[in-house]
């Protein structure tokens, strides 16, 4: 949808294959990018001079209850759906502040502090920690510009 407005869109993934389906579409320029790795956001945020809208919507989802989820579980489980967003955010959001605007969009989900999901106790949590991530961002930065916001489907 940015793409078709003219908009300069840099997509991401761990998945090469799945980045390559997107090369089709006009606008729209792809990267490898594994979020957990600070490095490689690092590196990428070299590449971009400015930067108007980020949108974080990586994601895993852990099926089982609280018995069922192991640390190892715990700990990917939110590296990938919050961690991943601060290192985004911190990344990109000072290119933001000295454009004097700009706009991230969160993805979290229904299955977070709006109703609770059957065996999804790890996935719940890490959405519900989107949000108070979101609102906090959101809240520090408005003066300067900077909307943040989250978008939760189910």
């Amino acid at each position: 949808a940015f793409s078709k407005e003219g908009a300069k869109v840099i997509a991401t993934d761990i998945n090469e294959s799945k980045l390559q389906e997107l090369e089709k579409y006009p606008g729209i320029q792809i990267r490898v990018l594994d979020v957990t790795k600070k490095e490689q956001i690092e590196n990428l945020a070299k590449e971009i001079e400015r930067i108007d809208v980020l949108c974080n919507i990586a994601g895993f989802v852990h099926h089982g209850t609280i018995l069922e989820c192991e640390e190892q579980d715990w700990n990917f489980t939110m590296n990938v759906n919050v961690r991943s967003m601060y290192l985004m955010i911190k990344t990109f959001l000072p290119k933001m502040l000295k454009q004097k605007s700009g706009n991230i969009i969160n993805m979290s989900s229904v299955a977070s502090s709006i109703k609770g999901v059957v065996n999804r106790c790890v996935y719940s949590t890490s959405k519900a920690a989107v949000i108070g991530l979101t609102k906090s961002v959101a809240a520090d930065f408005i003066e300067q510009g900077i909307r943040c916001n989250c978008i939760c489907p189910g």
